[in-house]
């Protein structure tokens, strides 16, 4: 069998996979919309983690100050921040008494530091509901009572949900969609119906748990030494009977992850493989499929223009018998990638020519991927971590 055959062969599962994974994205929900009314009869505790956020926590502060009084109590929970971030958090607390700043202790042997201090804020925390949102985050007023809305609606104990991201760069807005598109490749489409719980996506951004399930679970220790905690946690909730969802955030959540594109490769892609939350050999599975499937079509249709294939020239290779199935093998895979930057479009603020031409950068997005798999982070957020450091 020749290696066009073989590729045939890969690319045709791995297609079919695919195909698989997307087509409950029919029955995706629309994006979460702030309710009619504000949630009354519940409360809920926001959580954020911080570690110098001085630069970036000043609009997430204000936009806590916004919220309908279902937020009962937002705890920013603080690991000893040098560059202002306390007087900030002390500055909105004179302002919203909700508002309130918490120390965590030293951090133990075995823990990231973002999940240790919403471990430490899940300890004080007294609402009904928990919510974690990140430093960088921003969103409507009524987005606590929105969340929980939509939560209650769907009957989900666990749910977060993905953003709208703004304040990117030209470089950001054309290599991070086709990131992001690998997480629907290996994932599938997100906000759909039920995945199996080793597929669950979940978004640490914006993430609500009912406190009740979340401590009868562990609270976050199932994902202490995990660089993907959002993804291990909702995991963990889901294989133990949680019902965890995901659902499109982007009119009520918006955020600015990265200052550059340089930052954005560098810390987004030491965790975005997933590594913390996924089997070895399904990392590696998934690995092959977004190479085959994503990153490959477009070059390698390009390749058989090259070689003549089209016109039958000698210096063509492919068999005859086998240049029909890729061609049309890799045709529909870029017409399904082609198909999915407009289902992407709803999460960006801005998008321009960088972002349609995304499609351009999914070599780099995969070798990316690749680099993430192979290597385990040591630094995060300013900590380093011992190589001893393995998710539980």
């Amino acid at each position: 069998m020749s290696a066009w055959w073989v590729l045939v062969g890969a690319q045709g599962v791995m297609l079919l996979v695919l195909l698989a994974r997307l087509a409950p994205g029919r029955t995706r929900r629309p994006p979460v919309q702030p309710p009619g009314a504000p949630v009354t009869d519940t409360t809920v505790t926001v959580m954020v983690a911080t570690l110098n956020e001085a630069a970036r926590i000043a609009p997430c502060l204000a936009s806590l100050e916004t919220q309908h009084r279902v937020m009962h109590e937002a705890l920013v929970i603080d690991s000893r921040s040098t560059d202002g971030t306390r007087d900030l958090v002390s500055a909105a607390s004179a302002r919203d008494s909700r508002i309130r700043l918490v120390t965590d202790d030293p951090l133990p042997s075995g823990w990231v530091g973002k999940v240790w201090a919403l471990e430490t804020g899940l300890q004080q925390a007294t609402g009904e509901w928990v919510l974690g949102v990140d430093a960088d985050t921003t969103f409507v007023p009524g987005m606590v009572s929105a969340v929980v809305h939509a939560a209650r609606t769907a009957g989900y104990d666990v749910v977060s949900f993905g953003p709208r991201f703004y304040g990117q760069s030209a470089g950001e807005r054309w290599l991070q969609p086709a990131m992001l598109l690998t997480l629907v490749y290996r994932c599938g489409a997100a906000g759909a119906t039920q995945p199996p719980p080793d597929r669950v996506m979940a978004n640490g951004q914006c993430f609500l748990a009912k406190r009740s399930v979340l401590t009868a679970h562990g609270g976050y220790a199932p994902a202490r030494a995990s660089f993907a905690d959002d993804v291990s946690l909702a995991r963990h909730l889901a294989a133990h009977g949680a019902r965890v969802g995901f659902m499109d955030g982007s009119a009520i959540i918006k955020v600015k992850s990265y200052e550059s594109l340089a930052q954005m490769w560098r810390e987004w892609g030491r965790s975005f493989d997933l590594k913390d939350a996924t089997p070895v050999a399904r990392r590696w599975f998934d690995v092959a499929l977004v190479w085959l499937v994503q990153a490959l079509p477009i070059p390698l249709l390009l390749a058989l223009v090259a070689m003549g294939c089209a016109t039958g020239a000698q210096r063509c290779t492919v068999p005859s018998s086998a240049l029909p199935w890729l061609v049309t093998i890799n045709a529909i895979a870029v017409m399904v990638r082609l198909a999915l930057l407009p289902a992407l479009a709803g999460s960006y603020e801005v998008r321009g020519v960088p972002f349609w031409l995304s499609w351009t950068a999914d070599i780099p997005a995969a070798i990316r991927l690749t680099l993430s798999t192979l290597r385990r982070p040591r630094q995060w957020r300013g900590r380093q971590y011992a190589v001893d450091v393995q998710p539980v």
